[in-house]
């Protein structure tokens, strides 16, 4: 599929948090003119300049910035940077605005990419958690003195404003990731750039590959053949929530749901604090679940150097689990 897009446009392409940047890069050498693959925190600052009909744009692509690899990589001088999301991506867009200055030709548009929770933007549970240190989010004056900011994280599409930025735009994801995104609409964002700049962004929304629900109720009303045939040829999460076990829930649940993904059961529960508690568990990230933890077995909070060991050896695992 990217070969035959890069066919008729130029596709630049960048590392999210998601993806081991080493793996995504290594390639990026052997693939054919016009796909860029942008993975390198080195190469932040250096435009892809595109030109067509007289109408010239740079284009800056900024990979997913680990503060932890970023912060001396983007330092101005040998002293890092702030270990922080804000911090990086902030000497990201002084190198793009810096390559701006120096610029002798005529431009006209400038459009960053990058990978990053910025905020204004909503988030779903697909999303994996890029926090450093707690902070994770990146205000969206961080990337002012550009035409267009096109972002990427989170799964839906999402407009945020800002002074001296005249678009900030999450397009989202093409496809469904989870079942949090149930609802959403999925679509791409488009917007063409003339003599006189960037037009405003439209969307254009995507077929998916089958719709998706989450069904929740008893067990004879998840079978009835209404809701059968709403959604037979979904992809579902049943929830069954009979205060007993039906005899064979799964066998008989994906004999009329096909594409069943999920099958639960959660009857209802006695304690109304316990009714509560999976949700509100599912919320917490792991370090606040570990010191949730220790708080419940030994009857008294995480001491500060305790929490501080958990969230060392949580960022060390995940870093090593993204590289």
């Amino acid at each position: 599929a990217l070969a035959d897009l890069s066919e008729h446009c130029t596709v630049i392409v960048i590392a999210g948090n998601h993806d081991s940047a080493v793996r995504l890069g290594y390639g990026s050498p052997l693939f054919r003119s016009g796909v860029h693959v942008v993975t390198n925190v080195e190469s932040v600052g250096t435009p892809i300049s595109l030109a067509k009909d007289d109408v010239s744009v740079r284009v800056y692509p900024i990979p997913f910035l680990d503060p932890d690899f970023a912060r001396s990589a983007l330092a101005p001088g040998e002293e890092p940077l702030a270990r922080s999301h804000e911090s990086v991506m902030s000497a990201a867009m002084q190198r793009v605005r810096n390559d701006l200055a120096i610029c002798d030709e005529p431009v006209n548009a400038t459009i960053v990419m990058a990978h990053a929770f910025v905020i204004g933007g909503a988030q779903t549970d697909s999303e994996r958690d890029i926090s450093v240190g707690g902070v994770e989010s990146i205000p969206a004056q961080v990337f002012s003195g550009v035409d267009y900011v096109a972002l990427g994280h989170l799964h839906g599409p999402q407009r945020l404003e800002a002074p001296g930025v005249a678009a900030i735009r999450y397009s989202g994801s093409p496809l469904r990731y989870s079942f949090s995104e149930a609802d959403h609409k999925k679509s791409v964002t488009l917007f063409d750039v003339t003599a006189q700049g960037v037009s405003e962004p439209t969307t254009r929304l995507l077929d998916q590959p089958r719709g998706m629900a989450v069904l929740t109720g008893p067990f004879a009303e998840i079978l009835d053949p209404r809701q059968v045939s709403d959604h037979s040829d979904d992809w579902v999460r049943i929830i069954v929530t009979d205060p007993a076990r039906p005899d064979q829930l799964n066998q008989r649940i994906r004999d009329v749901y096909p594409h069943a993904l999920s099958i639960l059961h959660q009857p209802p529960a006695l304690d109304p604090i316990a009714a509560e508690l999976p949700a509100s568990v599912q919320r917490l990230d792991p370090v606040a679940l570990s010191e949730a933890f220790i708080s419940e077995v030994t009857n008294a909070p995480a001491t500060d150097s305790e929490s501080q060991l958990l969230r060392d050896v949580y960022e060390t695992v995940r870093v090593e689990v993204d590289r």
